[in-house]
């Protein structure tokens, strides 16, 4: 039973494919109001354009009422402790939907509230990118098992949670990073427990794993709060950006994703986000559609 949403970790098989059924339900008309006089809460220690209009249009959909604090509002852990801000919302609303830095931010969130929270990004995971990207995945390839998802960049919490999502699902996880930027052991540790007769493959050589890619995923170099390592990382990712003539040399039916914002001239070629092979903005979209699975599914089981 999936009551709350902290890390894509999770979720088993039956959670994901759950989650992203429903999703395809609401996206292809059905309506149903599980947040019907309920409110939710959207904290957010870090800006975001999809994130925010994604959740504030999907509670609204759900039935529900939104309230969005911004960054400078409360100051979760420097203007007030991280518990008493847990439960004065726990005391007055229905779902906390958390935008932060730390992993250990929103796990201390969760010991203190009584009602369900999602992740909606922190520097360790983003669960919720994770379920957009599946479901997009899935309408474009009917499913992911055996699909070869190839992500280009940084081994980071984009990266992270798309690689269990996938291999969970059956699908190939391959990924090309400079080596210092590889995913942490703990992550790898994961993946090979996800593994049957799937793959997971972590290289330095894109020509190792570009050839028969499905799915050639990537993400900016610099992240929020990496601002300061932004000269350093254009040099160590020299050579890891995505160009339409690597897509030409994937699969026939190679399919291009970013999670956006994206950095063109940076990862990925100026233009590219518009070619015919890009499903970017399905996957933007598709935020909205997931996110609201997600909810639907977290409220049934309560």
């Amino acid at each position: 039973m999936l009551n709350n949403l902290i890390t894509i970790n999770q979720c088993n098989v039956k959670d994901l494919k759950e989650i992203i059924s429903l999703g395809r339900r609401f996206k292809s008309g059905q309506k149903k109001e599980p947040l019907r006089n309920k409110t939710a809460v959207l904290l957010f220690d870090k800006p975001s354009l999809r994130t925010k209009l994604s959740f504030m249009i999907g509670v609204k959909k759900l039935g529900g009422n939104a309230i969005y604090f911004s960054p400078e509002e409360v100051g979760m852990g420097n203007r007030e402790p991280i518990k008493d801000v847990s439960t004065v919302i726990s005391k007055m609303a229905d779902l906390s939907i958390i935008r932060t830095f730390g992993q250990t931010i929103i796990e201390e969130y969760l010991d203190a509230s009584s009602i369900p929270v999602i992740n909606a990004l922190t520097n360790e995971q983003h669960p919720c990118q994770a379920l957009a990207d599946i479901m997009t995945i899935t309408e474009h390839f009917g499913d992911i098992e055996n699909k070869n998802i190839v992500f280009i960049g940084d081994g980071n919490n984009v990266a992270r949670s798309l690689s269990y999502a996938v291999t969970k699902l059956g699908g190939n996880f391959k990924i090309a990073s400079p080596k210092n930027y590889f995913l942490d052991s703990k992550t790898v540790n994961l993946l090979n427990r996800n593994l049957s007769q799937n793959t997971f493959i972590q290289t330095s050589d894109i020509e190792q794993i570009i050839e028969d890619a499905d799915i050639v995923y990537t993400d900016v170099w610099t992240s929020m709060g990496q601002e300061k390592e932004n000269n350093k990382r254009l040099l160590d990712f020299k050579g890891f950006q995505v160009t339409s003539s690597l897509l030409d040399r994937a699969s026939d039916n190679v399919k291009l994703m970013h999670d956006l914002p994206a950095h063109p001239g940076e990862e990925i070629e100026e233009g590219l986000l518009y070619d015919r092979r890009s499903i970017v903005f399905d996957q933007s979209e598709n935020r909205l559609w997931a996110q609201m699975g997600l909810i639907d599914y977290i409220f049934s089981n309560m």
